[in-house]
């Protein structure tokens, strides 16, 4: 689960530096020549195909541990350990559905569009091949208000899954001490602020721009 997690948590920073180029004021050219590498190239493909299985493989990891501390709720232990949990903590399995129903939401809206859509072609000058203008969709969906709200929503899910995700990978794998632990924290909460206000930047800057 913390192996899983990191790997998931690594590909959001990684995600994040190439959405941000929607930002870019070129008409798309910058986005969409990414988004065509990034679709086209070998490596990233396989690499794409092991993110696909790392989040199958985390969704379903997170219902079994779910399921098992729900099964253990009526001991003491469990009761002591819940009291001095963080909110985050103990929502982590609803938090989690969230995030998986946001990424759902996101996917079908541009992933599946991109691949088996009927997105336009736009061809950009010293560039030899067409490319798929995913970006054009990204302004269209992001002028309606109601799927910028649901992607806030979703970012404040991600969010607090983060926070508490980024520590918790760490303490499974041995990394707790009472000297780096707060460290961690600080360095977790920090990336969830980061990754999460970064993407809400995104849908929040081109709605205002579209009024």
């Amino acid at each position: 689960m913390s192996l899983t997690g990191l790997f998931l948590i690594s590909f959001l920073f990684v995600h994040l530096i190439g959405n941000l180029q929607l930002l870019a004021n070129d008409g798309g050219e910058s986005f969409n020549t990414y988004a065509y590498f990034m679709t086209q190239n070998p490596l990233i493909k396989t690499i794409s195909y092991g993110l696909y299985f790392f989040i199958v493989l985390h969704a379903i990891q997170g219902l079994m541990i779910a399921a098992t501390n729900r099964s253990a709720k009526g001991y003491k232990y469990s009761k002591k350990t819940k009291e001095n949990a963080s909110w985050s903590s103990k929502n982590m399995a609803m938090l989690g559905i969230l995030v998986l129903a946001f990424l759902c939401i996101h996917m079908g809206d541009f992933w599946f569009k991109m691949k088996f859509g009927s997105l336009p072609m736009k061809s950009y000058a010293g560039f030899d091949a067409e490319v798929t203008d995913l970006f054009g969709r990204v302004m269209i969906a992001f002028q309606e208000w109601y799927i910028v709200l649901i992607y806030l929503i979703g970012l404040l899910a991600l969010y607090f899954h983060l926070s508490h995700g980024f520590q918790s990978a760490f303490q499974t794998l041995g990394l707790n001490h009472k000297k780096y632990t707060p460290i961690i924290k600080g360095v977790g909460t920090l990336y969830s602020l980061v990754v999460s206000i970064g993407f809400a930047i995104i849908p929040l800057y081109i709605y205002i721009n579209s009024l």
